[in-house]
């Protein structure tokens, strides 16, 4: 999602490899990390979460390069993605957060503030999830049941 709240540009990232292939060194088969993404997404772990697992612990670099397909595909082929994307989960969970705080701190301006600019990044969000169908036509953001939809 684009920056939309600062003034920055914001296009620094991580340059992926020019080469697509497989590492010579890579020693996992595309079905043993499969079954990896499987296990790790069964203990309740997001796909950035799964990826960064596979980068640190196992050694693979792209999950793609490997197996084809990225994780999140890989979940939904096997029915263990979440029903609303990682993004807006953590958006929503954000914006629970800052709610629950302003529970007790109720002068605090600028959190109030912030909460405003979050939930408009999580309307604008679903918009767009609408658009594509990965969320139901009816999916709707409200603040007063979101705490279901984070716990």
């Amino acid at each position: 999602m684009v920056r939309m709240h600062t003034p920055g540009k914001g296009i620094s990232q991580s340059a992926l490899p020019y080469k697509r292939s497989v590492p010579t060194w890579q020693k996992l088969t595309p079905d043993e990390v499969k079954e990896t993404i499987y296990k790790l997404s069964k203990k309740g772990l997001t796909p950035s979460q799964i990826g960064v697992i596979l980068r640190d612990s196992h050694g693979v670099n792209q999950i793609k390069h490997l197996t084809g397909t990225k994780i999140l595909r890989i979940l939904r082929a096997k029915g263990l993605a979440s029903k609303i994307p990682e993004d807006l989960y953590h958006l929503i969970k954000k914006a629970v957060a800052i709610r629950k705080h302003l529970e007790k701190n109720r002068q605090d301006k600028d959190s109030k503030y912030r909460l405003i600019l979050i939930e408009s990044r999580v309307h604008k969000l679903s918009r767009y999830y609408k658009r594509k169908s990965v969320l139901p036509p009816n999916w709707k953001y409200e603040s007063s049941t979101a705490s279901a939809l984070v716990a």
